[in-house]
């Protein structure tokens, strides 16, 4: 699967066989996005929990590309309300999709939409595609229970926050990736605002100083998995 990353906690993932899963896509309010969401497809959308920076912008997609919405009950609920497809799920649970395999996890969080409904509880998700396992963490602080999850699935890639303040900063981020072992780490949801201002180089440079694997990626770009 190829992985894009639009910065904040909004990726893309394109599976080899042609599906298109976005996971919070947060672009046209985000101040580091290279991308509009009009530039934008998706046949899944998935969404960790519903803050305005997560739901972003799904629901503008989704009126022009009617994608399938994967969310934990209550949010998956909300999406249906608004008049789009959604596949209820909730934590602990997982579901064959066309694409590959989902399991939402625990996040320890919150979640209430921009219109102020309660948007069930926060999730992070483990997406299992064309023999690969990619851990999105969703808005979290640190929790004991990664290293369950890092057990019982071998995580290939693992995306977590590390801009402080609303999630993990760097240093429970790289016990985060410690606990977890992931093959790689990649930091997400700094940068975007003042307040979750953060070095990932320096996540980085702390992930491999306990011999595990990380890299930085630009926002935009696009990497195999």
């Amino acid at each position: 699967m190829k992985l894009r990353y639009f910065s904040h906690s909004s990726f893309q993932i394109t599976t080899a066989s042609g599906h298109i899963i976005l996971i919070d896509p947060f672009l046209d309010d985000n101040p580091t996005s290279p991308i509009a969401s009009a530039d934008v497809t998706a046949d899944f959308i998935v969404l960790t929990h519903a803050h305005g920076d997560h739901i972003g912008d799904a629901f503008k997609i989704a009126q022009r590309t009617n994608p399938l919405f994967i969310c934990v009950n209550e949010l998956a609920n909300y999406c249906i309300e608004k008049g789009f497809r959604a596949h209820n799920m909730h934590i602990g649970g997982s579901y064959d999709f066309d694409f590959g395999r989902l399991k939402f996890t625990i996040a320890h969080h919150g979640s209430m939409t921009p219109d102020n409904s309660y948007g069930g509880e926060p999730a992070g998700v483990i997406l299992t595609i064309d023999g690969k396992s990619l851990y999105h963490t969703g808005d979290t602080g640190l929790f004991y229970d990664m290293k369950l999850i890092g057990e019982m699935t071998s995580i290939d890639c693992m995306l977590l926050p590390i801009g402080d303040n609303f999630t993990m900063g760097i240093t429970d981020a790289v016990k985060a990736v410690e606990l977890t072992a992931p093959k790689l780490a990649i930091p997400m949801h700094y940068n975007t605002f003042p307040v979750i201002e953060a070095n990932p180089y320096e996540f980085k440079k702390q992930v491999e100083a306990i011999g595990k694997k990380a890299m930085v990626m630009d926002f935009g770009a696009e990497i195999d998995i």
